[in-house]
């Protein structure tokens, strides 16, 4: 299916097919498939940033380097757990939708981030102390950014996690942070479909 620029998803003017090369319509509609393959549907963002193609193309190549679990050493349910957990705290509404949809897919636990994005101190009991230690760290980092210091560190240390995972850890919390702030400006609407799917994991 190629990518259509016809509807309005954002405060922004629509992406104009005009103002892109073939190689970027083709690296979006690459996209398009792979999400159309595992959801089922295209999540809107990925409709409203082609309108600046080179950026797009910047943001997908270090979001994939995030996200490779070839290269990476973090699993991609701790990584979205801390999307999570980020969202939370900035009052992203639409990454909480798309990424807790994401989460629950790895989990299979509805239960446990619909807790995450409500406060994550309330899904205590349904992780492990390593998973709450990265919540822990996620929310700091947030919340008190101002404040970091070797503490951070040395909490994800003793709850058993290598500097390898918390560069990791770093890199990720600080990229949902990003992209907490572009998103809530330009303000996306979120696909219907993001709030059932991944709820359902009888039979």
């Amino acid at each position: 299916m190629a990518l259509e620029f016809d509807e309005q998803l954002s405060r922004l003017e629509k992406p104009n097919r005009n103002e892109m090369t073939n190689k970027e319509y083709a690296v979006f509609n690459e996209n398009v498939e792979t999400m159309e393959k595992n959801w089922g549907f295209i999540n809107n963002l990925f409709k409203v940033l082609p309108l600046n193609a080179s950026q797009y193309i910047g943001f997908l190549d270090f979001k994939g380097s995030l996200f490779n679990p070839d290269t990476c050493y973090l699993t991609n349910a701790d990584k979205e757990m801390i999307g999570v957990v980020v969202s939370s705290i900035n009052c992203c509404s639409y990454c909480l939708t798309t990424h807790g949809d994401a989460l629950r897919g790895y989990t299979k636990n509805p239960m446990l981030v619909d807790k995450l994005c409500y406060n994550f101190r309330s899904a205590k009991d349904l992780l492990t102390e390593k998973q709450y230690a990265l919540c822990e760290y996620a929310w700091y980092v947030t919340k008190h950014a101002d404040e970091i210091d070797e503490t951070q560190i040395e909490n994800l240390r003793k709850a058993g996690f290598n500097d390898h995972e918390i560069l990791e850890a770093a890199f990720v919390a600080g990229f949902f942070n990003y992209t907490n702030r572009w998103v809530s400006t330009i303000a996306p609407v979120a696909n219907p479909g993001h709030f059932s799917h991944n709820r359902n994991f009888e039979g």
